[in-house]
């Protein structure tokens, strides 16, 4: 099995006409209102879903995989069935040994970012405590079976789907897709796996979003490029390391796309950042994305034809 996908997709559309979708990262409350946006679109009059490309990362991947087997209204009507108080399900670090509070993550990943000397230096000192984590505490079996039964289809689309990751040995970026030679299930644990280095074969992988939160430049040669990112665009990293959307949107203007973002409202930034793991948070997401998604539909339909 090869489980070692290049680091840049081996296939990124080159014709003016073709169209990426582009779903961020922003954890359980992110990929509620990925949903929820898509839903809000499609019900009114337009399905984004049907892109040329595809690009997931983190809990964008999640949505990605979700969009490839099933429609964005019944997957928003899942979320909203989602028990108020419903504890949320296991995920990486969980399992015999206690689960870390989100803060704690923080803490530390904020303490590698603030020592490291660049971007490729984050990545590995990332890696590496994730390895130290997994270690201790291998979760990839409970996580794999988590993040399968979130999935409508466990196979790869027939579209092209990019899915992405970091290697924890090397810290070097990975994109998988149909023809990297692993599951749709393994590639999207992987891109998730912000508390443990997830195992594939002989190789371990961590958080797309180390990348870039977004990797909306994985959409260069398209025309038309539709970005949704949870975290508003927002960077835990160095502005001058330029893994800041904004960087992305720029790169890809440069190179002739023309490019749209999709942002959370102001008043639903609270269920984001340090509340992005909180289930319970969920519903509410949605609701907020599919609102957007209802008042975007005509403009972003001019956009998008």
């Amino acid at each position: 099995m090869n489980s070692t996908p290049s680091s840049t997709p081996h296939a990124t559309p080159t014709a003016a006409s073709g169209r990426a979708l582009v779903l961020g990262g922003g954890g359980s409350t992110g990929n509620a209102w990925l949903i929820g946006v898509l839903a809000g679109l499609a019900d009114a009059g337009l399905d984004v879903t049907v892109a040329d490309v595809v690009i997931g990362t983190s809990a964008g991947s999640t949505a990605a995989a979700q969009i490839a087997g099933a429609v964005p209204t019944d997957l928003y009507a899942a979320v909203l069935d989602t028990p108020p108080h419903r504890a949320a399900p296991p995920g990486p670090g969980s399992g015999p040994a206690p689960a870390r509070p989100v803060s704690d993550q923080l803490e530390r990943t904020g303490r590698i970012i603030a020592s490291a000397e660049d971007a490729a230096d984050m990545r590995r000192r990332m890696g590496a405590l994730a390895l130290d984590l997994a270690a201790a505490h291998d979760a990839t079996g409970r996580w794999r079976e988590t993040v399968a039964a979130r999935l409508p289809n466990r196979d790869w689309p027939h579209h092209k789907l990019l899915i992405t990751a970091v290697d924890a040995h090397t810290g070097k970026p990975a994109v998988f897709d149909r023809n990297s030679g692993i599951d749709l299930v393994d590639a999207v644990a992987a891109s998730c796996a912000s508390g443990f280095a997830y195992g594939i074969g002989d190789r371990r992988y961590i958080d797309g979003g180390y990348r870039r939160n977004e990797n909306a430049d994985l959409a260069a040669g398209c025309g038309h490029v539709l970005v949704l990112s949870p975290f508003g665009g927002r960077t835990r990293m160095p502005l001058e390391w330029g893994m800041q959307l904004a960087a992305q949107v720029e790169e890809l203007r440069e190179g002739g796309s023309r490019v749209e973002t999709i942002f959370p409202d102001g008043g639903a930034e609270h269920m984001f950042g340090a509340n992005a793991m909180d289930f319970s948070l969920r519903p509410a997401a949605a609701r907020a994305g599919y609102g957007q998604g209802g008042v975007l539909a005509h403009r972003l339909t001019k956009f998008w034809y």
